[in-house]
């Protein structure tokens, strides 16, 4: 059967993670959100199902921003500590997840419920994680969306501490995904030309 492939568009997509605070400043709601601004993927499913589906993304670690309004200065000492203390940036540069085995329901014409085991990579350790999505597709485009938690101890990260340590971070961290991709002709440019890769500066 023909099998379609969808390639992310980075543009009017989004990736974020959710932090939650502890110390002196949690009781103020300072839980930073950050966003990732550059990352590239694909899915692939058999026409007209989701069957034998695969996803990989890759996204660049050092390209991590808070989106919350706080002062410019706590900005840059939790961007500062997030590629330099917690991802390791310049020594990991790339996070990755590649789905090994997708399972779903269809919940209506065009709407599926996706259940994803995959491996991912971040700071140098590879480990399962489970991935829930509701998923959309209409026409040429494919929309997800959904959310799932990890550990930053599973993979040897040590939860950051700033402000002299009025602000920390917990271990459990949320992942949330609206994604939009776009389906791609035979002989197409491959995925990423809406975002640079990883491997660009």
């Amino acid at each position: 059967m023909e099998v379609d492939h969808y390639a992310i568009d980075a543009d009017v997509s989004r990736l974020t993670v959710r932090t939650f605070a502890t110390g002196l400043l949690s009781a103020l709601g300072h839980s930073p959100t950050l966003s990732v601004r550059e990352f590239v993927g694909q899915a692939r499913f058999t026409h007209g199902t989701l069957e034998q589906a695969s996803v990989q993304i890759q996204a660049k670690a050092g390209s991590l921003t808070v989106l919350d309004k706080i002062s410019e200065k706590d900005r840059r000492e939790i961007e500062w500590k997030m590629n330099h203390d917690v991802l390791e940036s310049e020594k990991y540069p790339e996070i990755v997840f590649a789905s090994s085995r997708v399972s779903a329901s269809k919940a209506g014409d065009g709407q599926y419920w996706i259940n994803l085991v995959g491996d991912l990579s971040l700071h140098g350790i590879n480990a399962t994680q489970p991935v829930a999505a509701q998923v959309s597709v209409s026409g040429d485009t494919l929309r997800a969306h959904g959310e799932f938690t990890f550990r930053q101890t599973a993979y040897k990260i040590k939860p950051v501490s700033v402000g002299g340590g009025t602000l920390k971070l917990k271990d459990e961290l949320k992942c949330s995904f609206d994604i939009l991709a776009r389906k791609q002709s035979s002989g197409s440019a491959e995925p990423g030309s809406h975002a640079q890769t990883a491997e660009e500066s």
